[in-house]
């Protein structure tokens, strides 16, 4: 069983930046692999990033490439997901998720980007 709490969403101007966090249980946290999802109103879940479990393999979906920032701090059972250059088109609920046989799923955190 593994418990996801995302944070660190909120307002933001075009252009600006957000810092999302996902805090996990489980011991074994450094062997998950941790991605990033999102959703619009009205659209479909979609990939946003990935991180390895040492951090040493990372995935973005075009859109954010260049501009999100996935990593990982396992000590603290911690992925982060740094969001530059923010557009409108970014506005969504951020869900933290782990693919272990089943997916496990935070919340999600609401992130709005007004232009």
């Amino acid at each position: 069983q593994v418990q996801l709490v995302e944070s660190g969403g909120g307002l933001v101007q075009a252009g600006g930046s957000l810092r999302l966090s996902c805090a996990a249980s489980g011991r074994t946290f450094s062997i998950y692999t941790m991605r990033w999802f999102r959703q619009a109103p009205g659209k479909e879940r979609e990939f946003v990033a990935f991180i390895s479990g040492s951090g040493g393999s990372t995935g973005y979906a075009d859109s954010v490439k260049g501009r999100f920032t996935i990593s990982r701090d396992n000590a603290k059972n911690t992925v982060y997901l740094q969001m530059n250059s923010l557009k409108s088109e970014d506005t969504a609920v951020y869900y933290c998720n782990v693919p272990l046989g089943k997916d496990y799923w935070g919340q999600g955190t609401q992130v709005t980007v007004s232009s």
